[in-house]
């Protein structure tokens, strides 16, 4: 069968190439086309649009870009028409599928939804949207099945697929020592994780903050997870600013004055060796969670973007894990509380008090827990393909 995928950022394509990892055990014979990133693609999906193409966040960067948003959803949707899926898969990024889901209902093509917009968190009359133009609703975390039940959505759950990304990437193995040496880091000094986001406005926003704290920590190494898509000049030059040195995948640190480590595609290793992390909100923090890093969760951007966020937004928690338990497993530096002075604060305590690091651990364990077992992409597909052969069973 034929499946188009449409996916906006790097979460998305991470999910996307589960997904069609698992489409390829399920279905014999399948072909993918795809708006996504570079693990779609490895999986075999022919690209049509990069994600860092069209990754915008805030709403005046929105609107600012307003014109080539319009392009976008214009070229989706002739590559829709021309391709002829049996089945379109949006994978969240709601601002764009959900027009693509309207447009795609209107001209017969069956929608599937995989990874549930945010509804509950804000906007929720866009949950209308998803009852009229979604055929099936496909979520990932469990306190969204009674969520959608209130509004006759009968969404089907079969565990998060982020438990077998990062019980299953290709180094969940290696030693400290070995990572070391693949990566070219030194061996005599713990590491502090930078996560900055994929998006050029957090990076933007974030990394000049953990930037002014790196002198304060000479006896670690900072390691920044650099976004695949986002090119290395994007953090150079932002680091120059504050005369720390950026040191790339086959450079070695001296462990002497400002520097930091980049590597790219190495997250899920950054994090397992990581002492502690400081990170932008999002699929990162989860999978922090997931691996097991004490963490500090940052975020902010432009100030009119998250006044209009801040109105609409009525969560008590923004970091997913928090969410899921309801309760600040971590801490959350968001806006005017982003700054380097209260990152620090964190990172200390996460860095040197046992106890605190302790109780995080054990509510991850938790957090494991309530996201049930492994092979949920796996799941995910053979659900798809069932409920994709009983629609076309119906319509023959």
């Amino acid at each position: 069968m034929r499946y188009y995928l449409v996916a906006g950022e790097a979460s998305g394509d991470l999910h996307g190439s589960n997904l069609i990892k698992g489409l390829k055990i399920a279905d014999p014979k399948p072909e993918f086309r795809c708006w996504g990133g570079d693990l779609m693609e490895a999986e075999g999906a022919h690209l049509v649009k990069h994600y860092k193409e069209s990754a915008i966040i805030g709403f005046v960067e929105v609107v600012m870009s307003l014109k080539t948003l319009l392009g976008n959803l214009e070229q989706c949707k002739k590559d829709i028409l021309e391709y002829k899926p049996d089945a379109l898969i949006l994978i969240d990024y709601p601002g764009f599928n959900f027009r693509i889901a309207e447009f795609a209902k209107k001209n017969g093509i069956r929608v599937f939804y995989y990874i549930a917009p945010k509804v509950w968190a804000w906007k929720e009359k866009r949950v209308h949207k998803l009852q009229k133009f979604v055929d099936r609703l496909f979520i990932i975390f469990p306190f969204e099945i009674e969520y959608f039940k209130k509004w006759n959505i009968d969404a089907i759950y079969n565990g998060n697929p982020l438990l077998d990304s990062v019980d299953n990437f290709k180094y969940a193995a290696e030693s400290r020592e070995e990572f070391d040496r693949r990566c070219n880091l030194l061996p005599d000094k713990p590491i502090i994780a930078l996560l900055a986001g994929s998006r050029k406005g957090e990076i933007s926003y974030l990394l000049p903050r953990m930037a002014k704290i790196i002198e304060h920590y000479p006896d670690y190494q900072f390691v920044l997870a650099g976004a695949p898509a986002t090119e290395t000049s994007v953090y150079q030059a932002i680091l120059d600013k504050f005369n720390i040195k950026l040191i790339d995948a086959k450079g070695v640190p001296s462990g002497k004055g400002r520097e930091v480590k980049l590597l790219k595609g190495e997250t899920y290793s950054i994090l397992k060796h990581a002492k502690a992390a400081i990170i932008s909100s999002g699929t990162a923090s989860l999978e922090a969670a997931l691996i097991g890093t004490p963490q500090v969760v940052c975020y902010g951007g432009n100030e009119i973007s998250y006044r209009i966020a801040k109105h609409f937004v009525k969560l008590k928690y923004i970091s997913l894990a928090n969410l899921i338990m309801n309760a600040g497993l971590f801490k959350e530096l968001i806006q005017h509380e982003c700054t380097p002075e209260l990152i620090m604060r964190e990172l200390n305590r996460l860095l040197d008090d046992i106890p605190y690091r302790e109780k995080m651990m054990d509510d991850y364990a938790k957090v494991r827990n309530i996201l049930g077992g492994k092979g949920a992409s796996e799941k995910v597909a053979k659900a798809m393909i069932v409920e994709l052969e009983a629609m076309m069973k119906n319509n023959s």
